[in-house]
Order: C-alpha cells, then sequence, then structure tokens
C-alpha cells in the first residue's frame, strides 16, 4: 500500500532536530522529503556524538530517515535556482534559520508563494518571527528554563533540572507535522497555501498544560514534586524491598484496590484520604504509610498483583530493559535498515500505526548529496514541464 501522504513532496531546508524530525515524521507516512544541505553537509548532527558507527553519526539517523539528500550552495545564484525550481513543484517547504535569513537568500513567504501560490512554507525558529525576541537563536535547552519548564522539573533538591531529550525540539516538530497537515487539508478547499510560524519557546510553553492553568487560574508558582503529580495522589515512585515501582492510581476505586493489595485496607477508609483531593493536602501522611508497606515486597511481586488488580503500575526499566520488552517488539518499535557507509542501523520506530497505509521505511538516512544525480533529472524533468516522482 502507498503511504497516507504519498504524492507530497517536502523540500526540507532545516537541520538539527526540531525540523529533521517534523520531516522523517512525513517521509514515515508516505511524504517524498528531499533534504537539503551546503556542499560538505551542513547538517550539524552528522557530527554529534559520540556514539557513533563507522563515522555516521547516531543522532543523525535517528532523524533522517525516509529522505533523500541534495547539496545546494543557497549562498549562489546558481543555488537559488535550483532550490526555486524545485520549489515550482513541492507542496511544503521547511527551514529553522534564523528570522531574516530565508529574506536574505530571497526566498521569503512572499517570494516563494508567488513561485508555487499552493505552497506550505513552514518556518521553526526559537522564538517565533514576530515579537521583541524574534532575532535571537533558539535552543532546546534555554527554552525548557526560559518556559517554566525546568523550574517545575526535579525535586526540593535537585534544582531546576531539564528532561533528558531534548523536548521542545520534539514538540515543536511534532507541532509543525499538524500545522502542515491541517495546511494541506485546508488547502484541498481553497487552493492556496499559507505561512506556518513555528516556536520553540511557544511549543515549551504549551507543553505546561495543567500546571500551566494551574498557576494562571491560582496565581500560586508551583513547586518542583519529583516523581509526584500535583494534582493526584498517590502518583508517584515508590521504593520496593530490590528497586522502585510508578503507582498512578487516578481514582478511589483504585485507591481502595492499592490498600487490599498492600494489605491496609482500613487507610482507604480514613476520613483525612476518602478522596483525591484530601490524599493531594495530606499527600506526606499518605506516602509514609504506603512507603513502609512497599518496602515488605519486591518490585515483581507488587507489579503482578498491580495488574491483576487493576491498579495502574509499571516498573521504571533502563534502555537495555525497554529494548528487550515484548510489548514493544510486537508493535514494531525497532527497526533494522542498510546503511551505505555504517552498515546494519538499528532505530527506534514509528508509533503510528494506520491500517490501511502503513509507514514504510523505505530509504536509509542519506549520506550527504547522496541522491544528486536524481534530484538534477528531476529539476531537468521540470524544466521539461513533467513532474516526475523520484
Amino acid at each position: 500500500m502507498s503511504g497516507a501522504l504519498k504524492g507530497i513532496r517536502i523540500l526540507d531546508l532545516s537541520r538539527v532536530l526540531a525540523g529533521p524530525y517534523c520531516t522523517m515524521i512525513l517521509g514515515d507516512l508516505g511524504a517524498e522529503v528531499i533534504k537539503v544541505e551546503a556542499p560538505g553537509g551542513s547538517d550539524d548532527t552528522r557530527s554529534w556524538g559520540p556514539p557513533f558507527k563507522k563515522d555516521v553519526s547516531a543522532y543523525y539517523m535517528s532523524i533522517n530517515r525516509n529522505k533523500k539528500s541534495i547539496t545546494v550552495n543557497l549562498k549562489s545564484s546558481e543555488g537559488i535556482k535550483k532550490i526555486q525550481e524545485l520549489i515550482k513543484v513541492s507542496d511544503v517547504i521547511i527551514h529553522n534559520f534564523k528570522t531574516g535569513t530565508m529574506e536574505k537568500f530571497g526566498l521569503s513567504y512572499e517570494e516563494v508563494s508567488a513561485l508555487n501560490p499552493e505552497i506550505v512554507y513552514c518556518s521553526i525558529t526559537g522564538f517565533g518571527e514576530t515579537g521583541p525576541y524574534k532575532d535571537l537563536a533558539g535552543y532546546d535547552f534555554i527554552t525548557q528554563a526560559m518556559s517554566g519548564l525546568m523550574s517545575i522539573t526535579g525535586d526540593e533538591d535537585s534544582g531546576p533540572q531539564k528532561l533528558g531529550v531534548a523536548i521542545t525540539d520534539i514538540l515543536t516538530g511534532l507541532y509543525a507535522v499538524i500545522g502542515i497537515q491541517a495546511a494541506l487539508l485546508e488547502r484541498t478547499i481553497s487552493g492556496q497555501g499559507q505561512k506556518i510560524d513555528m516556536s520553540l519557546y511557544d511549543s515549551a510553553v504549551s507543553s505546561l498544560v495543567n500546571i500551566g492553568s494551574g498557576y494562571l487560574m491560582s496565581g500560586e508558582i508551583p513547586e518542583r514534586l519529583g516523581n509526584r503529580h500535583a494534582n493526584i495522589a498517590p502518583y508517584q515512585t515508590f521504593h520496593t524491598k530490590d528497586g522502585e515501582i510508578v503507582i498512578a492510581v487516578g481514582n478511589n476505586g483504585q485507591f481502595k484496590r492499592l490498600c487490599s493489595i498492600l494489605e491496609i485496607p482500613e487507610i482507604s477508609e480514613e476520613d483525612r484520604f476518602s478522596t483525591n483531593a484530601k490524599r493531594v493536602e495530606n499527600r506526606e501522611e499518605l506516602t509514609e504509610v504506603l512507603q513502609d508497606a512497599f518496602y515488605e515486597k519486591e518490585t515483581s511481586y507488587w507489579q503482578s498483583l498491580c495488574e491483576k488488580s487493576g491498579v495502574p503500575s509499571g516498573p521504571i526499566q533502563t534502555l537495555d530493559q525497554m529494548r528487550e520488552d515484548p510489548q514493544l517488539k510486537a508493535r514494531d518499535m525497532f527497526v533494522t535498515m542498510e546503511h551505505p557507509k555504517a552498515g546494519k542501523i538499528d532505530l527506534i520506530g514509528s508509533p503510528l500505526k494506520l491500517s490501511r497505509t502503513p509507514v514504510e521505511m523505505k530509504y536509509h538516512p542519506p549520506e550527504v548529496g547522496e541522491h544528486e544525480e536524481e534530484i538534477l533529472h528531476l529539476i531537468k524533468k521540470i524544466k521539461e514541464n513533467t513532474n516526475d516522482e523520484l
């Protein structure tokens, strides 16, 4: 079966994480993605490591499958002409240059849409193309800090912490996918493209959800709670006899069953723990009581009882344990591809499971300019008024 986005051509001028993550998802869904770099390669992640496999960066490979590569010197008139020819037959152009850079190339939205009024033009910057910060460079770490996300991550003693992955970049890439697909869908009605202005800072703030709205409604600045939940209890980690377990109780029924499993059923009948609001209010006392009980047995013992009783729980797995999880294997969340330089490479698969148009892993993460000849052939066909897919 063809991918859901078969027939959509993406001209990808982005690099590093947010943009390439977006275009990889679109490529997984069947879009034709042309990755554009400067001669010699200009995607910084090609050199980010270790780890490397035969000098190929694991970071780069994680976000660049299902793309074809061409090199273009955007500082030359010849390079701009090449991009302009591709713009004419592309559905989407995406970049993450600093605000004002595309204008210097003569590739502003106005200039691009004049060449192709139907094109969807997606800009990804640190702070967006409007506002007092529009000219500042944007980095995930910085926007995690400025958005308040770090201020609520960690515990009382750790100080503010960033997440273990560049979550702002990832969220921005996901939002960009949503925006691009929405614009393509709207285009089927209006026949017109439009510009999408994505900001890492905006995306970071959007991730605050209940914590953000809680502050806006109450005016109370939230504290760092570590692995505890701001609005639910018990919803945290507990130490067991041999490790830790995550417990995520969301209602009174689950709480009663948890207390029964722990052989302290009377706790669920106490007024101070009778509702979620009261459990949150008396979180410290509740945690102490539950923790004493969890210390009595091993993680696997509690996990088994929780599963049988319908109490949400889970072990804290390291990546090697996660890699062997039979659920993830059954869901095809790990894929192996052949790479011309690195040989066999293992990648994390796609979480998108479409019944009629499943995700396909067609192309390995490309080497710099690997598909130059094919793209040049496409440009030639364009000039001959045809529009062949690569």
